[in-house]
């Protein structure tokens, strides 16, 4: 088939800039062009990193970049702008589509894959006669979306990365027959438990007989950082249980204090001995300071999609706390995580859950061997392949349609 991915409109593909969904998109194509599957086209925004990089030597895969974040795109995304109103996402990613359009309007594309961006189907209608399929990384199509059954209609097909979005999705029809789910994988030899490096433990002053735990991702509300903090105040006696912070946080980060981060800033100066945060950390360096853990926290407040977090702690032997929200209880088993509810209870739950793999390492070692089984499902070859299947059954409804016409 001829395929068009039309991706976010923020970063570039190859990611040279990160995201979890661009890393995602790049798995794909390394797949079909190793397999040479499918003609595939992808539009992205153009990053000067681009320019050089090896993907851009396929032979199956071809990029299209617009050039929007230059003196010149920024210039005409403004007259954009003013000529342009009532789109349905910000005028910055609308202005990337409109570009986008202009050269797909030359093209014959037999399937156009939105990622993440249903709302780009407002503006396809009528310039293209691909079939229309929809890759959901977030709650974008729900029955509370803005033009949610004209966008559920426009699609022929819809892949979702948890059972728990399409559910989301079904609040539109309950009836569907076209979303199916596709889990995510990652690139398990990178995550692979090796022995950690003494070095790292030593630069960030943690000591040899210290129990660490890590969290990783969004310093904000919706991660729980607040409650993980919260119960290591009641583990304030076990001065061994340090919590690395990985990722965005207020230490030189935030502009504007909210009172969120101010309380947080509180509570952790309580505790600064205990609790060391890194900032952020380049992809690339992530599997060292998984591999130097002992436990993962993921305390979701929010119904967290398909947090990537989970797969990577699983894939380095760590075992897992984690709550029960969005899809987080499809991506673990009850061998290799511990699964909390996030009700009234939480915080002290939490802390419970901690003391406990605190004080027993026979139990930590039995999750982390159930945890690297585990991880070998979510491998990105295996996703690749399972999202290329689900493409395909398209043409199977092109031959079923054909038949019954006929």
């Amino acid at each position: 088939m001829k395929i068009a991915i039309l991706t976010s409109g923020i970063l570039p593909i190859p990611a040279v800039q990160g995201g979890a969904v661009e890393n995602l998109v790049d798995f794909l194509l390394e797949y079909n062009e190793a397999h040479q599957l499918h003609d595939i086209t992808v539009y992205s925004v153009w990053h000067p990193d681009v320019e050089q990089h090896q993907a851009l030597q396929a032979k199956a895969n071809h990029y299209i970049y617009i050039k929007v974040n230059t003196l010149w795109g920024r210039l005409m995304k403004k007259c954009y702008q003013l000529t342009h109103h009532n789109g349905y996402y910000h005028y910055s990613i609308e202005y990337f589509l409109h570009k986008a359009i202009r050269h797909i309007r030359r093209q014959h594309y037999d399937v156009i894959l939105l990622e993440n961006r249903p709302g780009y189907a407002l503006k396809l209608k009528g310039k293209t006669n691909a079939r229309l399929v929809y890759h959901l990384h977030n709650e974008k199509l729900t029955a509370e979306s803005k033009c949610g059954k004209a966008l559920y209609d426009a699609a022929s097909l819809i892949i979702t990365v948890s059972d728990y979005i399409k559910s989301r999705v079904l609040t539109i029809n309950p009836q569907d027959t076209k979303t199916t789910t596709v889990y995510n994988g990652i690139e398990l030899s990178a995550f692979s438990a090796h022995h950690p490096s003494p070095t790292l433990r030593k630069e960030l002053g943690i000591a040899a007989g210290d129990f660490v735990m890590l969290f990783s991702g969004r310093v904000t509300e919706e991660k729980g950082i607040l409650e993980l903090i919260e119960a290591m105040t009641l583990l304030k006696d076990h001065q061994h249980i340090k919590l690395l912070v990985i990722g965005s946080s207020f230490y030189g980060n935030a502009t504007n204090e909210d009172h969120f981060i101010k309380k947080l800033k509180e509570k952790a100066n309580a505790l600064k001995e205990r609790i060391l945060f890194t900032g952020f950390v380049p992809y690339v360096r992530m599997p060292d300071y998984l591999r130097m853990a002992d436990v993962a926290v993921i305390p979701s407040v929010w119904d967290d999609p398909f947090p990537t977090t989970v797969l990577e702690a699983q894939a380095t032997g760590l075992p897992i706390i984690t709550t029960r929200r969005g899809g987080i209880p499809e991506e673990i088993t009850d061998k290799n995580a511990i699964l909390l509810n996030t009700d009234r209870h939480f915080t002290e739950n939490l802390a419970f859950a901690i003391l406990n793999l605190y004080e027993h390492p026979e139990k930590r070692k039995q999750m982390s061997e159930a945890a690297l089984e585990h991880s070998r499902y979510y491998n990105k070859e295996r996703y690749a392949q399972d999202f290329f299947k689900t493409i395909g059954s398209l043409n199977s409804c092109v031959q079923q349609d054909t038949l019954i016409n006929n």
